[in-house]
């Protein structure tokens, strides 16, 4: 090899550094520096070029090499053949990205760049370099890449290409499709360093030109560069509002989803009622795929800009019935909440909505999410509904009809057993909340004592027993539920979160709790995967939850396969129980519970538990969260744009803490899924996260609730796994500075 790079043949020194740099070993690399970086001042431009794409691959496999070719590589910048000068623009480009203080050091080389990038755009036709009109737009797409590197948080080098990037994006042809390669790495670079605010909204206008091309892969891709940057600058994509909603009504299915994405990302308190009745439209005509994941955007965006109850009351009725069976959970018992937290006229004229919807042809067999909130609602409201104040936009069935129509719903083959549970609940509470018509009810719960499900005939029997032994208890038993409290920190992605209240069994706690299994699986020896979270913990010293499975609307179970992984070769086909993950504190076991990313949201679980159903309506087991004290902020985690803040909150008998994870990157973290482990004297229960991808600016969080069986300190050990740009991220800390006094 070292014969063959000091060759006179310039054709055979090329044909050794292009295999050395392709297949040199470490040890090869370090030996041979010396000579690729002496080829790299050769008189010779073909060698020199050569040289430096070899240097490129040599870095790659030994970054530690870098500092022998820094002096050789600026040089590099000074040529006048374009061959060379892109290799030069390459080897800086990898250099900065592998090292800070590289990056330092080439921060001095952004005029030399703008001056070359200047020159291309000023040069006349050159036959040698011009590409449909444009000269060399390979070489101004890299210095366009390196500059966005060096100008990054980086005011001074930002302000020096500020004008030079505002001359490409005026200047360049647009007509051809290598002139748009171009002005897209210009955006790029424009709103990944500090420019000024009128570049930023040229760039912005420069993508909404893309959205009315008719190429399609020019349109997603403007798409998916304005949900990068839309917390950049939201006014400036603002004006691009009505492209934006036309995209939503493409052919292309990749498109529609960038484009719906981009209008939840958008919504104000100014344009949230426009806004959510073209997402309406849409949400009506979409596809399956797109219904559960815009109807909860649609949910949370309400929540957060509704300019009145009565609106927000009648928007997520009109999503409960565009959305039909494909509603997440989450907005199901997101719609519950708002209705029992609204005023009684608001309550009476919801409920009375909701009964109208009823009668639509096909409405309760297509619609099992509508019929479920219509059928809470009509329980607990029935005498506000039925005797309130008659309004114009009210109309009242009698009595009979009422019962008539639970009837109908309670034996109808195509109901779910779901919302017959809600239907058989919610005809006991009415038997107090009606005047007449009380023989009628009493008949219908009295046959569910022989129902083929076994839940549905403990019901029946229970809620029988109120009408006979127990008829003194009932309408104490049965009294409205008080105002729910939401707990959410809604995410970019849609995904709900929690509300706290008694539930429909009469028991006091979480209304929606996630679905896990409360089962332990001791690991076995051979699986170490977990044993790194737990800085080497012995493995007999461990139990470890059984995996969350997510239930979605349409009953398909969904694995979470990151974390079969982890856990090693556990047993994941148990039956899905939606109870929250509790680890084992029997022993000197060391807990540790680990939480899957829902995709279909949070189930809303009205299913009895072994306790009776009467004894179950006497428990208060909620905790207010305003009797909950906070104490000061922990970061767990700052790194890549990523930032972990964990926010203990002291509660009777045990420390909630919520976990907060910010993207503040221009990428999007996909796939993100936050673990963690306590000591023995432990106990660690997770709920479910509020999604699993951060888009730019987003924010995921999810509750760890932390009891003490011992007298110790809390410490926590955390794994960060995430996806970003198709490259996976696994990141461990560990996290000490509890309160001492929390679980006093």
């Amino acid at each position: 090899m070292t014969c063959d790079l000091n060759s006179p043949t310039q054709f055979v020194v090329g044909l050794a550094l292009c295999t050395l740099g392709a297949i040199a070993s470490p040890e090869m690399a370090r030996d041979l520096a010396s000579e690729v970086e002496r080829l790299m001042k050769s008189p010779n431009a073909y060698i020199r070029k050569k040289a430096a794409l070899c240097a490129f691959r040599v870095i790659r496999r030994v970054p530690e090499l870098m500092e022998i070719f820094l002096p050789a590589t600026r040089s590099l910048l000074s040529e006048k053949n374009h061959g060379i000068l892109i290799t030069g623009v390459t080897l800086i480009t990898e250099m900065c990205e592998n090292s800070p203080d590289t990056l330092s050091h080439f921060k001095k080389i952004v005029p030399n760049l703008v001056r070359i990038l200047k020159n291309l755009i000023l040069a006349g036709y050159s036959p040698e370099h011009d590409v449909s009109g444009v000269s060399d737009p390979f070489l101004q797409v890299k210095i366009l890449r390196l500059l966005r590197i060096l100008g990054h948080n980086d005011p001074d080098a930002s302000e020096a290409m500020n004008d030079i990037l505002a001359q490409v994006a005026t200047n360049t042809e647009t007509s051809k499709n290598v002139g748009n390669t171009i002005l897209y790495e210009t955006v790029l670079s424009i709103m990944d360093i500090r420019s000024e605010g009128g570049l930023r909204v040229l760039a912005i206008n420069i993508l909404g030109r893309f959205l009315l091309n008719s190429d399609k892969n020019i349109r997603y891709v403007a798409l998916n560069t304005l949900l990068r940057t839309v917390h950049a600058d939201t006014s400036a994509v603002q004006r691009h509002r009505t492209t934006i909603l036309e995209c939503l009504k493409d052919p292309d299915v990749s498109i529609r989803r960038r484009a719906m994405e981009l209008s939840f990302a958008l919504i104000n308190g100014q344009n949230i009622r426009s806004m959510t009745k073209e997402l309406l439209v849409f949400l009506e005509k979409a596809d399956s795929e797109f219904k559960a994941q815009c109807s909860s955007g649609m949910v949370l965006s309400a929540e957060r800009f509704a300019p009145s109850t009565r609106w927000h009351l009648d928007t997520q009725l009109n999503i409960l019935v565009a959305a039909g069976n494909y509603v997440r959970d989450d907005v199901v018992s997101c719609t519950i909440q708002l209705i029992s937290s609204s005023p009684a006229v608001e309550q009476a004229y919801i409920t009375a909505k909701l009964w109208e919807a009823l009668q639509t042809p096909n409405n309760c067999e297509d619609k099992q999410p509508l019929l479920q909130v219509a059928v809470w609602a009509i329980g607990e409201y029935g005498d506000l509904f039925m005797y309130s104040e008659k309004t114009d936009d009210v109309t009242r069935p009698m009595e009979k009809d009422i019962v008539e129509m639970y009837q109908k719903l309670l034996w109808a083959p195509q109901g779910s057993i779901s919302s017959k549970q809600y239907t058989l609940i919610s005809l006991a509470k009415l038997s107090t909340r009606l005047q007449a018509a009380q023989d009628e009810i009493k008949q219908i719960i009295d046959a569910f004592g022989s129902h083929l499900n076994v839940d549905l005939q403990q019901r029946g029997v229970e809620f029988s027993q109120l009408f006979k032994t127990h008829s003194h208890l009932r309408p104490a038993l049965l009294e409205k539920m008080p105002p729910m409290q939401i707990n959410r920190m809604s995410a970019q992605n849609g995904a709900g979160g929690s509300a706290t209240s008694p539930d429909e069994n009469g028991s006091s706690g979480d209304l929606i709790e996630n679905g896990l299994e409360d089962e332990s699986a001791t690991i076995t020896e051979g699986s170490n995967a977990l044993l790194e979270l737990l800085g080497g913990t012995s493995s007999q010293e461990l139990s470890i939850p059984n995996p969350a499975k997510q239930v979605s609307t349409g009953g398909s179970v969904s694995n979470n396969r990151d974390l079969m992984d982890l856990l090693g070769d556990l047993d994941l086909s148990a039956t899905n129980s939606n109870t929250a993950v509790e680890s084992s504190t029997n022993g000197n076991v060391m807990p540790i519970s680990s939480i899957v990313s829902p995709v279909g949201g949070l189930n809303l679980d009205i299913n009895m538990s072994n306790s009776s159903l009467i004894t179950g309506f006497m428990d208060d087991l909620s905790t207010p969260i305003e009797s909950q004290s906070t104490t000061p902020k922990l970061t767990a985690l700052e790194k890549n744009g990523l930032s972990v803040v964990l926010q203990p909150r002291k509660a009777s008998g045990c420390l909630h803490v919520i976990m907060t994870a910010t993207n503040s990157s221009l990428n999007t973290l996909e796939q993100f899924l936050f673990q963690a482990a306590v000591p023995k004297s432990f106990t660690l229960q997770m709920l479910s996260p509020s999604g699993s991808t951060l888009l730019p600016g987003g924010v995921v969080t999810q509750e760890m609730r932390v009891t003490q069986s011992a007298k110790a300190l809390l410490r926590m050990r955390l794994r960060i796994s995430y996806t970003t740009d198709g490259n996976p991220v696994l990141e461990q800390t560990e996290v000490s500075g509890f309160p001492d006094d929390a679980f006093d």
